[in-house]
C-alpha cells in the first residue's frame, strides 16, 4: 500500500497524534488511544500495518526502555521506610486477586493455564497512569500516595519474578522436566543476581563519571545498557523484559539515576506508542467481541475488589478509610505488565489468542474507569464515607503517630500547608505570642515542622470528617496556604457546615481564584507572588523617601 517504511510509520504517527488528541480532549489515557489506532490500522480494520516486524522490534525497544526506567527508580528505602503496609498491602492484593481471579476464570470456561494467566494479569497495577494521575493532582508526597507507590514497587518486583515462573514453565514444557528447567532458572537468576551486584560495586561507578562528562554518552549508553540487558536476559533464557529490568537496578544506586530516568521518560513513552498499537493491530476483533460479558465481570471484580482488599488490609494496619480508599482506588486498574504478560504467554505457547483479547479488553476497560475513580476521587468519597467505617479501627493509631499537638495547649490559629510559605506564617505568629496547629498531608513536612516546635496534625483540608475533629470552637483564624482553588473551596465548605465562626484566610494562584474564595466567605486572600511584590516596592519607596 505504501512505497516505502517511512511514509508507512509517517501515517501511523499521524494518525496516533490525531488519536491522542482527541484522548486528551475526552481526559482518556493515551493507552487506550493507541490501542485504538493499533486496531484502526490493523487487519481488523484499514490494514495499513506492512512493516509488522519493524513495528514489533519498536515494540520489544519500548518494553526494554520500559522495565528499564522502573528498575532504574526502583527505590528500596521506600519499601523500607512505608515497611508493614507495602509489603502487607502489595503482596495481600496480589494473594487475593490472582486466587479469586482463578476461580472467577474457571468459571467463566477458561483452562486452567489460561485462568492462571488471566489471574496473574489482574493483580497489576499501572505504575506508570497511577504515578502520572497522582502527580497531576499533586498527591505523590500525600500519606496515600507514598503508601501507593510503595506497593506498586512490590507489585513491580512480583511480576517480575511472575516473567520469571512463566519463562521456566515453558522451558519445562519443551524439555519435559520442570524440576530441572526451574533449578536451572534459578542459578541463572543467581548468577545474573551476583554479575550485577559485582558491576555495581566495581565497574558501573567509575565507568559512570568518566561517561558523565558528556551527558549524551551517558544517555547513550544508558540505553546501550538497557538493550543489553534486556539480550542478556534473553540469552540466558529469561525474558528481554527481566534482563533490562536488572539492568536499570544496577544504575538505581548512582548519583546518575535522575538525570538518566529524566531523559529516557520521552524516549520510553514514544517507543510504548510501537508496543501498544502493535498490540491493538494483533488482536482478533472475531473473538474479542465473544469476550465482553467475560471482560465485564472480571473489570467489576477488579474495580471493585481490587480496592477493598487494599481497603481491609489498610484498616487493619492502623490507618483511617479515607486513606485506605484513595490508596485502593490507585490498584482498580491492570497494567501495561498485564498486557506484557500476556503477550508473553502467546509467544510461549500457553494462552490463545482469545485470552489475549480478554486480558487486553479487560486492560481498556479498568484503565478507563480508574482514571476517572482517581481524578474525581475525593467526591467519590463524600459519596461513601458513611458507609466505610468498617474498614477503620476505633483509633486509627498509624496515622495519629503522626499528630504531635501538646494536649494543654488552647489553637488561636489552624494552617493548613506547610511549604516555605506556610512555616514561614506559622513561625512568624507564634513569635507574636500566638497558638498555632499546623495541618499537612505531607508525613516528612509535619516531622520537619514539629522540630521546629510547631504542634502538627496529619489531615487533609478536603475531608471533611478531619475538619470536625479541629478546635474550631477555640480558633481565631484558618489559614490555608495551599494555592489550589478546588481544595480552599471545599475547605470553606467544610468549615461552614461545622458552624465555624472565626475568620479565614485563603491562598489564591491568580486574582480570579481570589475572587471566587471572597465571594464563598473568604474574609482575605493571599496571592503570595502579588503580595510580595507590593510589599517589596513599599519598602524600595520608603527607603527612596529616606535618602
Amino acid at each position: 500500500m505504501f512505497e516505502s517504511a517511512f511514509l508507512e510509520f509517517s501515517v501511523l504517527l499521524g494518525i496516533s497524534a490525531v488519536m491522542g488528541l482527541l484522548a486528551v480532549q475526552l481526559r482518556q489515557p493515551l493507552i487506550v488511544a493507541f490501542i485504538a489506532v493499533g486496531i484502526l490500522v490493523g487487519p481488523s480494520a484499514l490494514g495499513l500495518i506492512e512493516s509488522s516486524e519493524k513495528l514489533e522490534l519498536l515494540a520489544h525497544l519500548g518494553i526494554a526502555i520500559l522495565l528499564f526506567v522502573v528498575g532504574l527508580k526502583l527505590d528500596l528505602h521506600i519499601i523500607r521506610t512505608l515497611g508493614m503496609v507495602a509489603l502487607l498491602t502489595g503482596l495481600g492484593q496480589v494473594v487475593f486477586t490472582s486466587v479469586v481471579g482463578f476461580f472467577i476464570a474457571l468459571a467463566l470456561g477458561l483452562s486452567p493455564i489460561g485462568a492462571l494467566y488471566v489471574a496473574v494479569a489482574l493483580t497489576f497495577s499501572s505504575t506508570i497512569i497511577i504515578v502520572k494521575l497522582l502527580s497531576d493532582k499533586r498527591e505523590l508526597d500525600a500519606l496515600h500516595g507514598r503508601i501507593a507507590i510503595g506497593f506498586l514497587i512490590v507489585q513491580d518486583i512480583v511480576v517480575v519474578l511472575a516473567m520469571i515462573a512463566l519463562t521456566a514453565l515453558g522451558q519445562s514444557s519443551q524439555s519435559g522436566n520442570l524440576t530441572y528447567e526451574v533449578l536451572m532458572v534459578l542459578i541463572k537468576g543467581l548468577l545474573m543476581l551476583v554479575v550485577v551486584a559485582l558491576l555495581m560495586r566495581y565497574l558501573i561507578p567509575p565507568l559512570l563519571s568518566r561517561l558523565a562528562r558528556s551527558p549524551e554518552l551517558l544517555i547513550l549508553f544508558a540505553i546501550a545498557w538497557a538493550v543489553l540487558g534486556a539480550s542478556a536476559g534473553y540469552t540466558l533464557g529469561f525474558s528481554q523484559e527481566v534482563g533490562a529490568f536488572l539492568a536499570g537496578i544496577s544504575l538505581a544506586s548512582t548519583h546518575y539515576r535522575e538525570l538518566i530516568g529524566a531523559r529516557l521518560v520521552s524516549l520510553r513513552d514514544f517507543l510504548l506508542l510501537f508496543f501498544f498499537i502493535n498490540l491493538g493491530a494483533n488482536l482478533d476483533m472475531s473473538t474479542l467481541g465473544l469476550q465482553i460479558v467475560p471482560a465485564m465481570i472480571l473489570s467489576v471484580f477488579v474495580l471493585i475488589g481490587n480496592p477493598l482488599i487494599v481497603m481491609v488490609i489498610m484498616g487493619y494496619i492502623g490507618y483511617r478509610k479515607r486513606t485506605g480508599f484513595l490508596a485502593g482506588l490507585t490498584v482498580a486498574q491492570i497494567s501495561e505488565f498485564s498486557l506484557i504478560l500476556a503477550a508473553l504467554g502467546f509467544t510461549l505457547g500457553h494462552i490463545d489468542q482469545a485470552t489475549v483479547g480478554l486480558i487486553t479488553l479487560v486492560g481498556l476497560i479498568t484503565i478507563s474507569a480508574s482514571t476517572y475513580m482517581i481524578l474525581y476521587s475525593q467526591k467519590l468519597y463524600e459519596k461513601l464515607a458513611p458507609f466505610l467505617g468498617v474498614f477503620e479501627r476505633v483509633t486509627p493509631f498509624r496515622e495519629v503517630e503522626l499528630d504531635q499537638q501538646p494536649v494543654a495547649q488552647s489553637t488561636d490559629v489552624i494552617l493548613f500547608g506547610l511549604g516555605r510559605l506556610g512555616m514561614q506564617i506559622a513561625q512568624s505568629l507564634q513569635t507574636k505570642g500566638l497558638n498555632v496547629l499546623a495541618v499537612d498531608f505531607n508525613p516528612e513536612l509535619l516531622q520537619t515542622t514539629a522540630q521546629h516546635g510547631v504542634p502538627t496534625r496529619y489531615g487533609d483540608a478536603e475531608d471533611p470528617e478531619f475538619i470536625l475533629s479541629l478546635p474550631l470552637s477555640e480558633a481565631q483564624w484558618v489559614v490555608s496556604t495551599l494555592r489550589e482553588r478546588p481544595i480552599n473551596l471545599a475547605l470553606l465548605k467544610s468549615l461552614e457546615e461545622a458552624g465555624y465562626r472565626g475568620k479565614s484566610a485563603m491562598a489564591a494562584h491568580h486574582q480570579s481564584d481570589s475572587d471566587d474564595l471572597l465571594k464563598q466567605g473568604a474574609d482575605i486572600t493571599l496571592i503570595p507572588y502579588q503580595d510580595a511584590a507590593l510589599e517589596a516596592v513599599t519598602r524600595i519607596l520608603k527607603l527612596s523617601k529616606m535618602e
